[in-house]
């Protein structure tokens, strides 16, 4: 009696998405959370899989890490089995969620069926445990991974990692500190990979700058060359089926066996189903030669393009302005002791970003939730400043507010004080620990809040914190610019958003 013939490559990624909607469905929202778990839908696993640099002939290892239902392995599998049938392939995937290992057996074994269908061999070996446990050889429960992989297809999961875990540390002895799951995934991917391999990935776009990430960027970049980068417009569009609206690039990259650098292929889309638009950049307009951060840059079109030439051609950097940007030195939960709801004698302001408003300091807030003031001592008068002009920043926004950047002057005349304390959730930006120039201080606060700098760290900043170093590697006006745009303020009103568009056009974007 004939058996049924399997349905063609495509089907088999349509009978895995099937499993992924099935057991994402089943799976509680809680416990998901907890192992940050995403998963991939068929339109994001093809597009992953189309950017594999498939090989002649021969045999390709593929290893899927966080496997989930197998969509990343279906996809890729399906594009070999079509244009690559005469490859033989196997496929390791970890997934250490015991919910999910029979939907992901159910596609391993799909892949073989389909494969001999066809003609083409596909061997497979899922292992059930911790991906980190088992790529690092510490607490792991199956056997170490068996030589170096040709592809690694990953959507990592997402959460932080504390300093003191598990997870971390063994990450860190065997390649690079990180602090986040799914940059402990790749960094563990680059280290599986055979020279010449290829890493594809869908990951938060936030290991791209910021000082959190910097190890596991330098770790990255020495030994990676970025080959494809792709960003999404529409954040709701990448996991169309969930809440997830994280800020996501898709990319390949390959494990590099020399030192030369080509040019990297960046792309851009609203959705999986519309036009992409592309454009190859040079690595250097990516990733700078002399910067420490190792920042990755990502100019999408030639608007992001001429936004980043626009931020070059700023004439100072921080240092050469001769001014610094720190984390406010007032941790509240460390110094509750010391606090006060009102403003009492011996206490001086302690400014968090409630006291934020309209381009000034608004101080005190009655009633407010958080305290106006710290008791000014022995313990407390080093986590002050002096009584000056400060320029003060959030340190978190959220990505549907008007502004990534929100800045306002603290003048000592509008809060006389004898002291000033800043709290941990705003950054300021001072000269030596003292304060500004009060025009230099109203210029920087006007092109802070400008639309320009805004669009630029949209475009280029990945996450919703504004920290103090990404501060510091922005470039700025000169003191003779900010000192002009600080004296075109001549009210103490705040002003439209198009006026200080204006101002800063008058006086530093000509």
């Amino acid at each position: 009696m004939a058996t049924e013939a399997p349905a063609p490559t495509t089907d088999l990624v349509l009978r895995t998405e099937s499993r992924r909607q099935e057991s994402s469905a089943a799976l509680d929202a809680s416990h998901r959370r907890k192992l940050g778990q995403f998963f991939t839908p068929a339109p994001a696993a093809d597009f992953i899989a189309s950017l594999a640099k498939l090989p002649q002939s021969g045999s390709v290892r593929i290893l899927d890490p966080g496997a989930g239902a197998g969509s990343l392995t279906a996809s890729l599998v399906a594009r070999l089995i079509e244009e690559r049938p005469e490859v033989k392939i196997s496929v390791t995937a970890c997934e250490v969620d015991p919910q999910l290992h029979a939907a992901l057996q159910a596609t391993l074994d799909d892949c073989v069926n389909t494969a001999a269908y066809f003609g083409a061999h596909v061997e497979v070996n899922l292992v059930r445990d911790d991906f980190i446990a088992w790529a690092t050889g510490v607490d792991s429960t199956c056997s170490q991974p068996p030589g170096a992989f040709d592809f690694i297809v990953m959507n990592p999961p997402y959460r932080k990692l504390a300093a003191s875990s598990r997870e971390r540390k063994n990450v860190a002895a065997l390649c690079a500190e990180t602090s986040n799951l799914y940059s402990a995934f790749m960094a563990l991917g680059v280290h599986l990979l055979s020279s010449g391999g290829q890493l594809l990935a869908i990951t938060p776009r936030s290991f791209t700058n910021g000082p959190y990430f910097r190890p596991f960027r330098k770790y990255f970049l020495e030994r990676m060359h970025l080959d494809r980068v792709h960003v999404f417009e529409a954040r709701n569009k990448v996991f169309a089926d969930t809440d997830v609206l994280q800020e996501n690039v898709i990319f390949a990259a390959t494990r590099m066996n020399g030192t030369e650098r080509g040019p990297v292929v960046v792309s851009t889309s609203r959705s999986y189903s519309e036009d992409v638009r592309q454009r190859s950049v040079p690595y250097v307009e990516m990733v700078h030669p002399e910067d420490r951060e190792y920042f990755i840059h990502i100019s999408a079109d030639e608007e992001d393009t001429a936004l980043a030439a626009s931020h070059a051609s700023l004439p100072c950097t921080l240092p050469s302005l001769g001014m610094q940007v720190s984390t406010g030195r007032v941790v509240d939960f460390r110094s509750k002791e010391h606090l006060r709801p009102d403003d009492v004698p011996g206490a001086v302001p302690l400014i968090y970003p409630l006291h934020m408003g309209d381009g000034v300091i608004k101080w005190p807030v009655p009633g407010a939730k958080k305290n106006n003031s710290i008791m000014l001592n022995e313990q407390t008068e080093k986590l002050t400043f002096p009584p000056g002009h400060y320029v003060v920043v959030k340190r978190l926004s959220s990505k549907e507010e008007k502004r990534r950047v929100v800045a306002v002057v603290f003048d000592p005349e509008q809060v006389p004080c004898e002291r000033i304390g800043f709290e941990n959730h705003v950054n300021v930006f001072h000269v030596a620990g003292s304060g500004l120039q009060p025009e230099v201080a109203r210029g920087l606060c006007l092109w802070l809040n400008s639309t320009i700098l805004d669009r630029f760290i949209r475009r280029f900043n990945g996450h919703t914190q504004v920290n103090a170093t990404d501060l510091r590697n922005l470039r700025y006006p000169s003191v003779e610019q900010l000192t002009a745009l600080g004296s075109s303020w001549q009210t103490d009103m705040w002003m439209a958003q198009e006026e200080i568009d204006e101002l800063v056009r008058q006086n530093v974007a000509r």
